[in-house]
C-alpha cells in the first residue's frame, strides 16, 4: 500500500533532526542543526509555528517533567531550554576531556532518564564537512539528579535511541557500521546488555527512529529515500517513500498519535540534486497505518 507524504512545515532546513512529540501540549518539536542553529515547534491543531535561534548547534529535545521546558543535547553537552524566557542554559559537558565531540541523538527512558550519544564534531561553524577520524563517541544515560554515566564507547555516528514498548529492549544506531543494534535493557537499574545486531537495509544508512505501539521500529535512512518499518525481530515489514534523499528522524504524532513526522535535510546535496527534490529540509507527515507511544519526560 502507497502511502501519501505531504508537507508538514515548508522550512527547508539545512539539517533538520531531532523530532519529538510532545503528548500533553500536542507540539511537535524539532531542530535545525548547523549553525545558525533553530529550535522549532509545530502546534499542528491551530498551525502555530515558531522558531528560535539558537547560539550553538542543537541536537535533539525531550519534554521536561517539571513543565518549565526542554532538556537538549547539544554542541557542547546538555542544555535547557526554557518555554518562558525562551533562553538556552548551558547544564553540562560529559567529556570536557574531547573538546572536539559534540551531541547527537538521544531520548527517554521510561523512569524519565536522557540518553544520547556524542561523536566527534563533523560540522565547521561555516557548515562545511570535517572528516570523521575516530570512534570517539559515548552513549551516556542522564538521570534526573544530573548524574552521567558512560554505558558504550567507540561510536562514530550516534543515532536511534528509542526502547519496545515494555522497555524490555533498547535501541541503538552507530550509523557508519550500517547496523541498527538492540540491547537487554534493565528499566528498573537503566543498564544495556546483551548486544547485537537488530537490523540492516540495503537503501541509504540508519538515522534517527521510533518505536510504535505494536512494538516495530521505524528508521528514517539518511541517503535512502524512504523510511523502514522494521518488526520486533528486525524484518522489513513497510517501506514509505519519501520525495527526498535525506530523511533523518521520525517521530509519531496528532491527536490520536497515528500521524508520523520526518525531518529532512538538503546538506550535502547538490544544486541538481536539491532542485530535484524540492522538498528537501522540510517537515514532512504521513499516515502510514501504525500508531505511536507517547515519549516519556525528562525528570
Amino acid at each position: 500500500m502507497a502511502v501519501t507524504v505531504s508537507i508538514a512545515v515548508a522550512c527547508q532546513n539545512l539539517l533538520g533532526e531531532g523530532a519529538f512529540w510532545d503528548a500533553k501540549r500536542q507540539r511537535l518539536w524539532w531542530v535545525d542543526v548547523p549553525l545558525p542553529a533553530k529550535l522549532q515547534m509545530l502546534e499542528p491543531a491551530t498551525g502555530k509555528v515558531e522558531t528560535y535561534d539558537m547560539p550553538q548547534m542543537v541536537m535533539s529535545v525531550r519534554a521536561k517533567r517539571d513543565g518549565t521546558g526542554l532538556i537538549i543535547a547539544t554542541h557542547s553537552g546538555i542544555s535547557s531550554f526554557d518555554y518562558a524566557s525562551h533562553a538556552l542554559t548551558h547544564l553540562l559537558n560529559p567529556e570536557p576531556e574531547k573538546p572536539f565531540n559534540r551531541s547527537n541523538d538521544g531520548g527517554t527512558d521510561g523512569r524519565g532518564r536522557f540518553w544520547f550519544g556524542t561523536m566527534q564534531n563533523n560540522l565547521q561553524p561555516d557548515t562545511s564537512p570535517i572528516n570523521l577520524i575516530s570512534g570517539a563517541g559515548t552513549l551516556f544515560r542522564l538521570d534526573p539528579d544530573m548524574t552521567v554515566t558512560a554505558h558504550e564507547t567507540g561510536i562514530k555516528i550516534s543515532n536511534t535511541v528509542c526502547w519496545s514498548p515494555d522497555q524490555r529492549t533498547m535501541y541503538f544506531a552507530d550509523t557508519a557500521t550500517d547496523t541498527i543494534f538492540a540491547y537487554d535493557f534493565d528499566l528498573d537499574g537503566g543498564r544495556i546488555s546483551n548486544k547485537r545486531p537488530f537490523a540492516r537495509f540495503e537503501r541509504g544508512n540508519p538515522d534517527g527512529s521510533t518505536v510504535d505501539a505494536d512494538g516495530c521500529l521505524w528508521n528514517a535512512r539518511w541517503d535512502g529515500s524512504c523510511v523502514v518499518r522494521f518488526t520486533p525481530r528486525g524484518e522489513v515489514d513497510m517501506v514509505v517513500e519519501v520525495p527526498v534523499a535525506k530523511p533523518t528522524s521520525c517521530a509519531f504524532g496528532g491527536p490520536d498519535l497515528g500521524d508520523l513526522y520526518i525531518t529532512t535535510a538538503r546538506y550535502g546535496g547538490t544544486p541538481e540534486a536539491l532542485a530535484a527534490a524540492p522538498l528537501s529540509g522540510d517537515l514532512l507527515v504521513c499516515r502510514p497505518g501504525a500508531r505511536g507511544l507517547p515519549a516519556p519526560e525528562f525528570g
